[in-house]
This record gives structure tokens, sequence and C-alpha cells, in this order.
């Protein structure tokens, strides 16, 4: 099942699909925008066009696994989102996935405006990794 993947921010949000067979994550793109129906839209329409049969959306947890203000808010988005998109939306942990993400463009000397620009999306590939070897190790 081909599965697009949201690392929601609110002002940049990373996008990361995997292929048919759930092997390979990939980043897709980062969307600058604030405005959630904007977004949800832009999404969605990524969605259509790579034929995603599903939507992984990270939700950020606090490190005692509770949910503060930034869940709540990525919980209203994702509802815009499978309204827009008509898809199932699953949401997976995505506690320290930026600081990982981060870590992978320091081994590849990723600095500055490039670091800046791709960042969300290798956050967006993390999730949707965790996501994929999680239905893995559950079949």
């Amino acid at each position: 099942m081909i599965i697009l993947s949201v690392d929601y921010g609110r002002v940049r949000t990373g996008i990361a699909v995997c292929d048919k067979k759930e092997i390979i994550a990939s980043p897709v793109t980062v969307i600058t925008e604030v405005r959630q129906e904007i977004l949800a839209e832009k999404i969605a329409a990524i969605a259509a066009e790579k034929r995603a049969e599903q939507i992984v959306v990270g939700l950020p947890r606090n490190m005692d696994g509770s949910e503060g203000e930034s869940a709540e808010n990525v919980r209203n988005f994702a509802e815009i989102l499978k309204e827009r998109s008509q898809l199932e939306i699953v949401f997976r942990d995505e506690r320290c996935t930026t600081v990982t993400a981060h870590e992978y463009l320091n081994m590849t000397d990723t600095r500055g405006k490039k670091r800046k620009a791709v960042v969300d999306s290798v956050a967006a590939v993390i999730i949707l990794e965790d996501y994929l070897s999680f239905r893995r190790n559950r079949l």
C-alpha cells in the first residue's frame, strides 16, 4: 500500500511517501503554509498524485507520553486533512524525530538553507519508516 507521511508544523510541513511494497520511504517535499485548510488541500493533492491509500501523521507527544497543545493542533489539522483527502489517517508518535533528522543531516554535512529546506521532509521519512516497521512486525 502506498502511504503518505506528514510531519506537521505551524510553518513548514514535511511530506514523505513509501513504495507500494512498503519497503522504501522517500522524502517528497516541504510545504510552507500556515493556513490549515490550504495546507490540507495541498497534501490531499499530493496524496492523490502519489495514489496514496493512507496517511500517517506524526503526533507530538510530551516526553512522558501525554498530549499537550501541539498534539491537539495536529489532531485538529488531521480532521481537516481527512475531510479533504477522504483517506484514513493514522497517528504515529513523533517524539524526537526532528532531533534524529538533524543528526542524519549532520552525518551528511547538510548545512544552512539546504538543511532548513529538507529537515521536515527527513522527519516525515523517519515517521513513515517507524510506521512501516510497526506494520511489518504486526503482521
